[in-house]
């Protein structure tokens, strides 16, 4: 079976996409990938004269990337369609959600307007995003304007744009952050390695710990400038004994994506997870295989960026008094920096009890 996979690999000012994109050509393509790239959209028409500067205004510029951004995309996947390769791999220059960046809400409302979308079409379109940090935070000495002509932020500025590129893509359900904790290589393999690990090569392994934490404060999350709202509705299906399926709808505002996941566990921590993204009628389809002894699970999701870390906080109806705290890591050894806003009351990665499926049976019991 084909296997495209869209993902966006965006960043502050001089983070260093660029020699990223060829990092990614020579590794992936050694994997057995068919690698393509959707150029950088804002680059190419600023390198052409046309600007938010050169248009009548912000608005109009930004009317025209976007437009260009999704036809370039649509082109992608259809050619990729077309393909005799198995695996393709289509790497965005940035994505459509780095414009938002650049507009204030009303602005980007107009945008979803004119182009018929809404935020979680917009967002949730790809499989996956990795950020790239700016140099400005934490490799100043590095933080240069003169290998790219669109580029003109200052140090502050390229530390608060780059604030604002995490926040535009925050909710989206596979964010990953890579920091200047390393020198520029330890970043790149660290970008690698995350690409790796998502795609599940050579297994797809997902590396997850679990918290259960005192109940959050919500309108401290909800004014979060790094902190996204989402609905999950999530009903568990017939599977054969060691397997867990389960189908879902994610968005807000009454936009949802649907997917359908099939886990096995190999230890506590580890275990296969392959998820797909199914049509609507897929989702009903398979709503008629629910499993009738486990309640459909509602839950409200807060995604929260913290300290380069993604978190995601599940609150509950039933709970009033607590919830579950997640994160996904690139190896077992990784360590978990906690918002001191969170009040952690321990570990629950390997406690049956905290499982999404019981919870399930907890909710049929009422």
């Amino acid at each position: 079976m084909k296997q495209i996979t869209k993902v966006v690999v965006t960043g502050g000012p001089c983070a260093g996409k660029t020699t990223a994109m060829s990092w990614i050509q020579n590794h992936f393509t050694r994997m057995g990938y068919k690698v393509l790239f959707v150029p950088e959209t804002a680059t190419e028409l600023i390198g052409g004269g046309v600007a938010p500067w050169t248009c009548g205004t912000n608005l109009d510029y930004q009317k025209c990337q976007v437009r260009l951004q999704l036809i370039k995309e649509e082109l992608f996947e259809q050619a990729a369609s077309t393909m005799p390769e198995e695996k393709i791999l289509i790497i965005c220059d940035r994505g459509v959600m780095d414009n938002k960046a650049y507009m204030t809400e009303e602005e980007f409302a107009e945008i979803m307007k004119a182009e018929g979308k809404n935020l979680v079409e917009l967002r949730d379109q790809y499989d996956a995003v990795f950020h790239l940090v700016t140099a400005a935070k934490g490799a100043e000495e590095f933080y240069t304007m003169e290998n790219n002509a669109a580029r003109y932020e200052s140090i502050e500025e390229a530390r608060a744009l780059d604030d604002r590129l995490i926040a535009a893509w925050t909710g989206h359900p596979h964010l990953r952050v890579i920091d200047n904790s390393g020198d520029f290589d330890v970043k790149l393999k660290n970008l690698l390695n995350e690409m790796i690990h998502y795609l599940g090569i050579d297994d797809p392994i997902e590396i997850e710990r679990k918290y259960l934490i005192e109940y959050p404060d919500l309108q401290w999350l909800e004014n979060h400038p790094l902190c996204r709202r989402i609905d999950v509705i999530q009903t568990y299906l017939k599977a054969p004994e060691g397997e867990q399926r389960r189908i879902r709808q994610r968005g807000e505002n009454g936009y949802y994506v649907c997917t359908e996941t099939i886990k096995r566990n190999i230890t506590g921590l580890k275990r296969i997870e392959v998820e797909r993204r199914i049509s609507e009628e897929e989702y009903l389809e398979k709503m008629t295989q629910a499993d009738p002894e486990l309640m459909p699970i509602h839950k409200t999701r807060y995604c929260l960026t913290y300290d380069k870390q993604y978190f995601e906080i599940d609150v509950y109806p039933f709970w009033k008094d607590k919830a579950i705290m997640e994160i996904e890591l690139s190896s077992e050894e990784q360590q978990v920096r906690f918002p001191p806003e969170i009040k952690v009351i321990r570990e629950v990665t390997d406690d049956p009890s905290f499982k999404n499926i019981a919870l399930a049976k907890t909710a049929m019991r009422g």
